[in-house]
C-alpha cells in the first residue's frame, strides 16, 4: 500500500523498499513496483545507493547516479525506530524531484518505520509467546511423566515447530560406560542420521559435555573436528550450523541437546536463552528418570528381603512343626493357580501369595506341648491352638508391608456354614482369599501322610470336599477346584 501510493503522489517511475541484515550497511530490498521491481530479492550496499557511509534520522539522500542512471532523479529515505535505521524508502523519477516531495517521501517513511515496528513488535511477542508455551509443554512433561523417551519427544517435537530448528538430536551418557547413547533423534531424511550416525563419531557434543558449555559451529563443512563418516552424512542431510548444549542436573552432567539448521545461522541471546531453558528441563527428566528407576530397583530389593524374610519364617515353622514339612510350598502354587482359575486381579496374587505361605505362622505362639502333641488334645489344648489365628494377626498387623496378606492366616479356618473360627464368619463375610485357601489346605491335607494316618487316596478326597460343599467350603470355589484338579491328574 506505501509503495503504491508513493507512485501517485510523488508520480513517481520507481519505488522500492529495503532492509537492512543484521544492523549491517547491507539492504536487501523486499518490494519493488514500477522501474525498481527489478531489485526485489537484491542486496545492496550504501555506497551503491549513495555517497554518504552513513544515514541520520530526519534526512533524504540523493541517489548514486551510477546505480539509478544519468538523467534520472532518485532519493533514499532511512526507516528509523529508536534513533536506528533499520532500512530505506528509494523513489527515482525521470525529472527532478521537489522539496514538498522530498518532505512528502519523509512523512510516508516515518508511517512506514511506525507500521513495521508495529509489526515486528507483534510477532516477536507472538514468537516469545509460543517459546514460553513451548517451554511450559515441555516443563509439564517433565513433570509429570517418567516415561524419558515421551519427555525426548516433547522436546524435540517443541524445539523443531517453535525454535527455527530444522533437526536435532538428544544424547544421554551412560553412568556406567561414561559413553553417548543415542535416545532420539528428529528432523532427519536420511537413515543413517536418524539412528545417530552423526552423533556416535562427533567431538563436539563430548567437548560440550567436557567443558559444560555450549559448542556452536557456524559451517559444519569446514569443521576438521568431525569425521569423514559425520561430514559425509552432514553433506546427504544438507545440514549447515550446529549447536550443542550440555544437559546438566543438580552439578552432574547427563547428555548433551544437538541442534542442526539446514541454513546458516547466528545465536540470538534471547533465543539462546530459551535453548538453554529447555536443555535444563531435558536434563531433569534425565534425572527423574534416573530417581525413579533407582526407587523402582531399590523397591523391588525390598520386596524381595521381605519375601526371603517371610519364606525364613515359614521354614522356621515346618522346622519345629515336622508334620507340616513341604505342606506350605504345596498350597502356595495351588493357591495361586486357583486364585487365577477364579479371575483374581494380577495384582492382588503377590499379597495372597504371602498370605499362603504364612497361613500358619500364629503357630509360633502355640507351646510346644501342645503344637508337638502325639496325641489329642484337651479342651483347654485345644482351646490354645485354635487361637493360632488371632497369634497370626497380633504378629503381622504391625507390619504395613503384611496387612494386605492377612485374610489367609487370620481367616482360613473359618467355615462357609459360619461353624470356623476363630470369629464364626459365615458365607462372604469370609475374605475372598480365605475361603480360596481352605479348599485348597484341607485337600493337601488330606493327600498327604500325617504321622496318624496314610494320605488319602484322589478320590476319596475328592468326595470329601463333595460331601462339605455349602457347608465348609464355598461352591463356586469348590466347582472351580475339582474341575482344575481332574484337568490336573
Amino acid at each position: 500500500m506505501i509503495t503504491a501510493s508513493l507512485m501517485d503522489l510523488l508520480d513517481a517511475s520507481g519505488v522500492a523498499v529495503g532492509f537492512y541484515n543484521d544492523g549491517n550497511n547491507v539492504l536487501t530490498f523486499e518490494l519493488g513496483q514500477g522501474d525498481l521491481d527489478v531489485l526485489v530479492g537484491k542486496t545492496l550496499d550504501e555506497e551503491d545507493l549513495w555517497k554518504e557511509s552513513q544515514i541520520h534520522a530526519d534526512q533524504t539522500y540523493h541517489a548514486n547516479e551510477n546505480f539509478i542512471g544519468a538523467g534520472r532523479a532518485g532519493l533514499l529515505a532511512p526507516l528509523m525506530i529508536e534513533g536506528k535505521s533499520i532500512g530505506a524508502l528509494l523513489v527515482v523519477n525521470h525529472r527532478k524531484i521537489a522539496e514538498d516531495e522530498e518532505r512528502t517521501l519523509n512523512a510516508v517513511a516515518d508511517i512506514a518505520a511506525s507500521a513495521v515496528h508495529r509489526v515486528t513488535l507483534y510477532e516477536d511477542t507472538k514468537r516469545r509467546l509460543e517459546r514460553v508455551m513451548a517451554l511450559r509443554t515441555l516443563n509439564l512433561a517433565v513433570s509429570g511423566d517418567i516415561d524419558l523417551n515421551i519427555s525426548f519427544e516433547v522436546l524435540l517435537d517443541q524445539v523443531i515447530d517453535h525454535f527455527g530448528v530444522d533437526a536435532a538430536n538428544v544424547l544421554v551418557l551412560d553412568t556406567e560406560s561414561r559413553e553417548f547413547v543415542h535416545a532420539v533423534g528428529r528432523g532427519f531424511n536420511t537413515n543413517s542420521a536418524r539412528g545417530g550416525a552423526l552423533s556416535c563419531e562427533n567431538v563436539l557434543s563430548a567437548e560440550a559435555l567436557q567443558k559444560r558449555q555450549k559448542v556452536f559451529v557456524p559451517d559444519l563443512a569446514q569443521e576438521s573436528r568431525i569425521s569423514e563418516t559425520c561430514q559425509q552424512v552432514v553433506k546427504e542431510e544438507g545440514l549447515v550450523s550446529y549447536l550443542a548444549l550440555p544437559l546438566i542436573a543438580k552439578g552432574e552432567a547427563k547428555g548433551v541437546l544437538e541442534l542442526f539448521s539446514r541454513e546458516e545461522s547466528g545465536i540470538d541471546e534471547e533465543w539462546l536463552n530459551f535453548m538453554e531453558a529447555l536443555a535444563a528441563d531435558a536434563a531433569m527428566a534425565i534425572d527423574h528418570a534416573e530417581l525413579f528407576g533407582n526407587l523402582q530397583q531399590s523397591n523391588e530389593e525390598l520386596k524381595a528381603a521381605y519375601d526371603a524374610t517371610i519364606l525364613g519364617w515359614s521354614k522356621a515353622l515346618e522346622l519345629r512343626d515336622k508334620e507340616t514339612q513341604g505342606h506350605s510350598e504345596r498350597v502356595v502354587e495351588l493357591t495361586v493357580r486357583l486364585a487365577q482359575r477364579l479371575g483374581v486381579w494380577e495384582g492382588d496374587l503377590p499379597a495372597l501369595r504371602r498370605g499362603a505361605i504364612l497361613h500358619d505362622i500364629g503357630k509360633m505362639g502355640v507351646p510346644d506341648s501342645i503344637l508337638l502333641s502325639p496325641g489329642p488334645l484337651s479342651t483347654e489344648e485345644w482351646e490354645i491352638m485354635s487361637r493360632h489365628p488371632e497369634f497370626a494377626y497380633q504378629m503381622l498387623s504391625p507390619i504395613p508391608f503384611l496387612r494386605n496378606s492377612l485374610d489367609i492366616p487370620y481367616c482360613h479356618h473359618e467355615r462357609w456354614d459360619g461353624s470356623g473360627y476363630p470369629r464364626g464368619l459365615k458365607g462372604e463375610e469370609i475374605p475372598l482369599a480365605a475361603r480360596i485357601f481352605s479348599v485348597v489346605d484341607v485337600w493337601d491335607a488330606l493327600i498327604s501322610d500325617r504321622p496318624y494316618r496314610y494320605a488319602w487316596s484322589f478320590d476319596k478326597a475328592q468326595d470329601y470336599i463333595k460331601v462339605n460343599n455349602g457347608d465348609l467350603f464355598d461352591p463356586r470355589i469348590v466347582d472351580v477346584f475339582l474341575k482344575m484338579m481332574e484337568e490336573e491328574q
